[in-house]
């Protein structure tokens, strides 16, 4: 297989880099536990769950957590999301400038979720660019840190504007652009359209991170032949399977079960054992996708509220895993 274009070193928008694969912001993903594993695994760059100017401008509690960003983590940078021009920048100037944990500033432009887009905000603002250019404009020159944007091909598919946005994020000074190429009103159904990803690098001069239907490691090399992107965001490609950030998409059964126990006690370090354990159960229904018989053991999990007793049972499928060679065929 060629080699993936994983330059030592990267450099993007002042910053150095050890690589071009970053991990996409997922709300109610990578919070800090998972992107600690995202470090461990070599992503050159990883982000907040989306976080709300609004929420932070108000000093709301919760969201204020969002913003943690853990010793451990390398290079992090954090989300935002918001409509105000006046909001975003007081936002920037009073808890992001001073945050050296903080690398980079990302404005969310394509969350396709409707309690956000209801208020004008994520994918909303693909609706009105006048109302976008400002919100940038306000970000670029409040930061003291690279600032990027993430949006999508546009509202939907009569009106397709991801270029235009390009041009307009380029023109305020935004460093770095990431396309998500579907559109709001097809949310993550349907494939990433990559032509679009590759119209957008030959559009604008600034660097563009492509992102969409990256499911394995061998896809960042297709993505990034074909589309000449400058580096590549993975989201959901990497819940199932970390390892993408390190180039192993066939880990070894041990390595998924110490990923599991690893990601467990993490949670619990920051969230305390009961919450941990109930956020934990999508996660090992995701690592375990694929494993004949996991669905007993999900289902099982789901019922218990002791992790003892929850390592028991993973300790248990993983030896009849062995015995049985279980890998392969439909989950039951």
């Amino acid at each position: 297989m060629k080699e993936i274009r994983k330059i030592d070193k990267f450099k993007i928008a002042g910053l150095e880099l050890d690589n071009n694969i970053f991990m996409a912001p997922l709300a109610g993903i990578t919070d800090t536990a998972f992107r600690i594993i995202a470090n461990e695994l070599g992503v050159g760059l990883s982000f907040t769950e989306m976080v709300s100017a609004k929420g932070l401008y108000h000093k709301d509690k919760k969201t204020n957590i969002l913003t943690f960003i853990d010793d451990r983590e390398k290079n992090t940078g954090i989300q935002i999301f918001g409509s105000d021009p006046d909001i975003m920048r007081d936002v920037v100037i009073n808890h992001i400038n001073n945050r050296e944990d903080i690398k980079v500033i990302d404005i969310n432009m394509g969350c396709p979720a409707p309690k956000i887009v209801k208020n004008g905000e994520g994918s909303a603002l693909m609706k009105d660019l006048k109302q976008a250019e400002k919100v940038l404009k306000s970000v670029v020159d409040a930061s003291t840190k690279p600032v990027s944007v993430k949006f999508r091909l546009g509202w939907d598919e009569d009106s397709i504007n991801y270029i235009d946005l390009g041009k307009v994020a380029e023109s305020v000074g935004v460093d770095f652009v990431t396309l998500h190429p579907r559109t709001r009103k097809s949310f993550y159904s349907g494939d990433a359209d990559w032509e679009a990803i590759k119209k957008l690098k030959e559009n604008i001069s600034i660097p563009v991170i492509g992102n969409g239907d990256i499911h394995k490691y061998s896809d960042i090399q297709k993505m990034m032949d074909f589309t000449g992107c400058d580096g590549v965001s993975i989201g959901r490609g990497a819940l199932n399977n970390p390892y993408i950030f390190c180039g192993n998409d066939n880990p070894d059964i041990d390595d998924i079960i110490n990923l599991i126990k690893k990601h467990y006690k993490l949670k619990i370090e920051f969230l305390g054992e009961n919450i941990a354990i109930k956020e934990m159960r999508k996660h090992v229904a995701w690592y375990l996708k694929g494993y004949r018989n996991s669905n007993k053991l999900k289902n099982k999990i789901n019922t218990l509220d002791n992790l003892d007793e929850i390592f028991y049972c993973i300790d248990e499928f993983l030896i009849n895993y062995k015995e049985n060679n279980l890998k392969g065929g439909e989950e039951n």
